[in-house]
């Protein structure tokens, strides 16, 4: 199941698409549970399939195979959308955490001059990052050297804390493909790279989640990127350093993984800011990530003027 937010009007809510059809899931639930004569219908609806997509996942395996129920009934009494009629959005919204993991394929660490890390190089990104396949990614003037990432990513399905790695899928919901953009100027004024990581728009997601039903094997997909139709990155989810496995039990023995936390994986090689000479992402380009049995994540970068100034109160 490939499972979308999608704004209709002023309202977005959790669906999923089929065939470029668009099924709203809440809805197409509430109509199932009507047919079959269940008296309290919506509110049974809610509880199992929520309109909002990180609830839907807190419900767990259960919800998901209710919203497979919703989407094969959709499907029959023809209640789905067509999906031009509708603005895709990330396929989560507010997650509680975003982790991103650096430094995580071994061409991409030769790259930047490094040795194999012991341990994940983790780092966070915020959810004023998030924006969705049908966005532009902004260009703010604060940086010169706005580069590209292609992060296969997984989501969080059910709360983990101290998971073993063979238990690790369990706590996957699925799969989706996330641009970790960076503005390398900001990422190297201090040791730290969160100031570079956090840009708002600066993480591109969709365009849908996978179920992880559909992804057996998720250490054996291509990925590659694009700029203008220029190949940029190029490999394999198999030359991760640290795979879904590890990073659910490392990560899960730091903090509690919750419903709806974003991990992404790294970035292989063929970063702008590793070229020779260096490229960085202007006004007008489209970035096109793809990755085998997820799809297309495609954005247009767009420069916008500065959206904060900040006067000092120091005279």
């Amino acid at each position: 199941m490939k499972i979308i937010n999608y704004r209709l009007g002023d309202a977005v809510r959790a669906g999923c698409i089929v065939d470029n059809q668009v099924i709203d899931l809440h809805q197409a639930y509430v109509a199932r549970l009507r047919a079959e004569g269940c008296p309290r219908a919506e509110q049974l609806a809610a509880a199992l399939v929520p309109s909002n997509t990180i609830e839907l996942l807190e419900g767990g395996e259960k919800s998901l195979e209710e919203a497979q129920k919703a989407v094969e009934f959709a499907l029959e009494n023809g209640l789905a959308i067509d999906r031009a009629s509708v603005k895709i959005e990330a396929p989560v919204l507010k997650p509680n955490k975003i982790i991103c993991v650096g430094h995580n394929y071994r061409e991409h660490i030769l790259e930047m001059k490094r040795e194999l890390p012991e341990y994940p190089v983790i780092f966070a990104k915020f959810s004023n990052t998030i924006i969705g396949p049908e966005d532009d990614i902004p260009l703010p003037p604060i940086t010169n050297q706005l580069d590209y990432e292609a992060e296969f990513a997984f989501v969080i399905g059910k709360r983990a804390r101290n998971v073993k790695q063979a238990e690790a899928l369990e706590y996957v919901a699925g799969y989706t493909i996330v641009n970790d953009v960076t503005a390398r100027d900001l990422q190297r004024r201090t040791i730290q790279w969160l100031q570079g990581k956090t840009l708002d728009g600066s993480a591109p997601m969709g365009p849908w989640l996978v179920t992880k039903d559909e992804i057996p094997n998720p250490h054996s997909l291509d990925i590659s990127l694009t700029v203008n139709g220029e190949e940029r990155q190029r490999s394999n989810t198999r030359n991760l350093v640290f795979n879904v496995h590890y990073l659910v039990e490392f990560l899960s023995h730091i903090m509690t993984l919750e419903p709806g936390d974003v991990i992404c994986t790294g970035t292989p090689g063929g970063v702008g800011v590793a070229r020779n000479p260096q490229v960085f992402l202007q006004h007008g380009d489209v970035v096109r990530i793809e990755v085998e049995s997820i799809g297309v994540l495609e954005n247009r970068v767009a420069a916008v003027p500065s959206q904060v100034e900040v006067e000092s109160s120091c005279r």
